[in-house]
């Protein structure tokens, strides 16, 4: 049932929503993609450094990863059921209580230390930006012209990067810098114990600034009057729904592996970046060193996703993410066939293709859902999970080489050109 439109579902009061109004939502919500994307990409530094801490294999490195994207399966569909009982608004100020409670969860976590509790911690972590994925993703997307979402939502994703690319700066300096391991071309076979234990409590500062800047971020995200997302994407009354179906949709039905299929790429490079480029034949360097390099990957998924923005302001979304998906195999291919620069530098220029293509599948994928936005943008969500099977990419690092594991990536981004060519095409529209 379609709300007036001066209800607003973000916050449940009457808004009268100008140009200037959306303006400052759109600049607010930003910084919760920056905090998200930046929390994310922290596990960039944090796995190489827990890799030493507990002497892990690359499965079970990746395996600390797979746990944080497992909380996207089991969060997502509780999340959009938040949503729908307290609105939009209340819904981001949980996700980042969440977020705050789970990054403090890592200060104990890293004094006992604690590989459970660091798993569960961590956990905490990746539910509360489940929660504003979910409701973040969406609002971004209907809350201005249907035409421009794909634009808009990279534009706001590429804050997502900014996050992103300073992560690992942030990371190298305060928990990779500050490490034995961190530090030493040895690696993890020449810490001793006690090196051990004194590198495992090298997280506890940068996650109580995280946690400190997330309560101020919920305070001030509760106290802002959030415009309308529009009566067109308002839930509907049970009786209403019950001829509605997601599954006429075929953006939706091939969005939802697409985003969890990307999602390995995506995160299959970024957790074995440091790890590939240290090694003697690509970059031999310090992991420290690495995580620079990680920065440029991350700032390549900001720069790329700013000009997407401008380019589908004119060009079709699905011919923008059919390039990018073609690009992105080429460099993958070239990263793991080749060695020394070339491979390092193939690896680091995936990002820029990267970089529009989650917030490109999940637009395309909601598009014409009407008041199916919320169940359709939760399953999105829910295929982040993807990101799990990293460890599948850990398990071939294992067994064939790392640098062989990423003609897995190579193979997901043609799901993806796939997606764009066919797959995103709209069927069945409910705007």
């Amino acid at each position: 049932m379609a709300v007036p439109p001066t209800a607003t579902a973000a916050t449940g009061q009457g808004t009268s929503a100008g140009p200037q109004v959306y303006r400052s939502a759109l600049t607010l919500l930003a910084s919760l993609f920056f905090m998200w994307g930046f929390i994310t990409v922290i596990n960039g530094t944090l796995l190489p450094h827990l890799r030493s801490v507990f002497d892990l294999s690359y499965t079970q490195t990746t395996l600390i990863e797979s746990v944080w994207f497992i909380a996207y399966f089991v969060a997502s569909i509780p999340s959009a059921k938040l949503i729908a009982r307290i609105g939009y608004q209340k819904s981001m100020v949980v996700g980042l209580a969440l977020m705050a409670a789970g990054a403090l969860g890592m200060v104990p976590a890293a004094q006992i230390p604690s590989y459970g509790v660091t798993l569960f911690a961590l956990f905490v972590i990746a539910s509360g930006i489940t929660l504003l994925q979910v409701a973040a993703n969406p609002y971004v997307a209907v809350v201005g012209s249907p035409e421009t979402a794909s634009s808009r939502l990279n534009l706001v994703q590429a804050f997502n990067s900014a996050g992103a690319t300073l992560a690992p700066l942030f990371g190298g300096y305060l928990i990779l810098g500050r490490t034995a391991g961190g530090t030493a071309s040895a690696g993890a076979a020449a810490l001793t114990p006690a090196e051990r234990l004194a590198d495992a409590q090298s997280v506890v500062l940068p996650y109580l600034i995280v946690a400190a800047v997330l309560a101020v971020l919920a305070i001030v995200i509760a106290r802002f009057p959030l415009p309308a997302m529009g009566a067109a994407t308002q839930r509907s009354a049970k009786a209403d729904r019950k001829n509605l179906s997601l599954w006429k949709h075929r953006n939706l039905v091939f969005g939802i592996p697409a985003i969890f299929i990307y999602l390995i790429a995506e995160i299959g490079v970024g957790n074995l970046f440091i790890n590939f480029v240290a090694q003697p034949d690509i970059g031999n360097l310090t992991q420290q060193q690495a995580s620079n390099y990680l920065f440029l990957l991350w700032g390549g998924m900001m720069v790329g996703r700013l000009a997407g923005a401008v380019v589908m302001q004119k060009v079709d979304a699905a011919k923008v993410l059919a390039f990018a998906s073609i690009g992105a195999t080429v460099v993958m291919l070239i990263a793991t066939f080749a060695t020394g620069h070339a491979a390092m530098w193939a690896l680091i220029s995936v990002g820029l293709f990267h970089s529009i293509m989650f917030p490109t599948i999940f637009t395309l994928g909601i598009r014409g859902l009407g008041p199916l936005t919320e169940e359709g943008s939760g399953l999105l969500i829910m295929a982040i999970a993807g990101g799990a099977l990293v460890v599948v990419q850990g398990w071939l690092a294992d067994a064939y080489g790392l640098q062989m594991s990423f003609l897995l990536t190579a193979a997901c981004e043609l799901y993806v050109l796939f997606y764009a060519l066919w797959g995103s095409k709209v069927t069945h529209s409910l705007d």
